[in-house]
């Protein structure tokens, strides 16, 4: 049996001269969840549907479960499941007849599939609600209807892409648990995510996609360690101070600090942050720049994903968010 549930290596993707992914590669032990952390266009959409046998890659090659996603992709399709971004249940069918539907289809039988389906509704906490029609569940009941459906067939492996967009705090949070749920029963999940939060909380191992490429990976620990000390974040009361903050600072960081116009506010990794503030606020002072917001604290996967990539989790270039989109 191999180790790994998912080798990824060296994987392209090109869409006439958009290239979705430039040879990116990663690997999933078995038993454990990766996240998949990028922007929209980063090339995790792209990835998880190759993965999934949905897309043939332009170059590279990936395997799941031992088998090659292009050459075994039948034989691939009865191991593995997907739950993309928007629920993809049957708004007019009830609750449970979505999850005997699904298992009719997999060829599973009547009874067995009915039995499977009362087995869902009870874990992910629906067995109340297994009568209605699911044009009536809130937006997080949906969520776990359609990861539910989704392990009709009891996968081994299970791709997550973006699973909790657009839910609210609260539901986001009875998803986790439904996911922690899963690992503990062995399942491989490979998991994307622009919430980094959400990383932090699920994956033992963190994969950060930009640009097509996989430009790091780790623990969250070990991702965060990369920042190298604590980040001085501050805010100017002025959108035209920002310019001048940095420049008053320049050097004191143990890299070059990241600005955020629309929330007129700058980052900066220091080594040691105490040791550091007396200086940052002599420096301000000096240049008279204005803050209403100063603070030191603990990187964060945000202060990791914005010194690797100079942007933000949730910005992409135009021309690779529509054909991640779709558009």
């Amino acid at each position: 049996m191999a180790e790994d549930a998912v080798v990824v290596e060296q994987l392209g993707k090109s869409y006439g001269r958009v290239e979705a992914l430039r040879g990116a590669s990663l690997r999933v032990p078995r038993g454990t969840v990766l996240g998949l952390l990028g922007p929209n266009g980063a090339g995790k959409t792209t990835m998880v549907r190759i993965l999934a046998t949905l897309l043939v890659p332009s170059s590279g090659k990936a395997s799941v479960l031992g088998l090659d996603v292009v050459r075994h992709a039948s034989e691939l399709r009865h191991r593995i499941a997907l739950a993309g971004q928007f629920a993809a249940v049957d708004e007019l069918l009830t609750g449970r007849e979505n999850l005997v539907m699904m298992g009719r289809l997999y060829r599973i039988g009547a009874a067995a599939a009915r039995q499977r389906a009362d087995e869902l509704l009870e874990r992910f906490e629906l067995t109340e609600a297994a009568g209605r029609r699911v044009k009536t569940y809130s937006g997080g009941m949906r969520r776990r209807l359609d990861i539910a459906a989704a392990l009709v067939a009891r996968p081994e492996v299970l791709f997550l892409d973006e699973p909790t967009t657009g839910l609210d705090p609260r539901s986001r949070l009875e998803l986790w648990d439904v996911l922690r749920g899963l690992v503990r029963d062995g399942a491989t999940l490979l998991l994307t995510t622009q919430y980094l939060e959400e990383a932090d909380r699920l994956a033992q191992s963190i994969a950060v996609i930009d640009g097509g490429r996989v430009i790091a990976e780790g623990t969250a620990d070990q991702l965060k360690a990369r920042v190298g000390g604590d980040v001085l974040e501050l805010r100017v009361t002025e959108l035209t101070e920002l310019e001048p903050a940095r420049a008053a600072l320049a050097g004191l960081g143990s890299s070059d600090a990241t600005l955020d116009r629309e929330t007129q506010s700058l980052r900066l990794p220091v080594r040691v942050g105490g040791e550091v503030l007396a200086e940052v606020v002599r420096r301000l002072d000096s240049a008279r720049v204005e803050v209403s917001d100063l603070a030191i604290h603990r990187p964060t996967l945000d202060d990791v994903f914005l010194a690797l990539t100079g942007h933000g989790a949730e910005s992409a270039l135009p021309l690779e968010r529509s054909v991640e989109s779709g558009e």
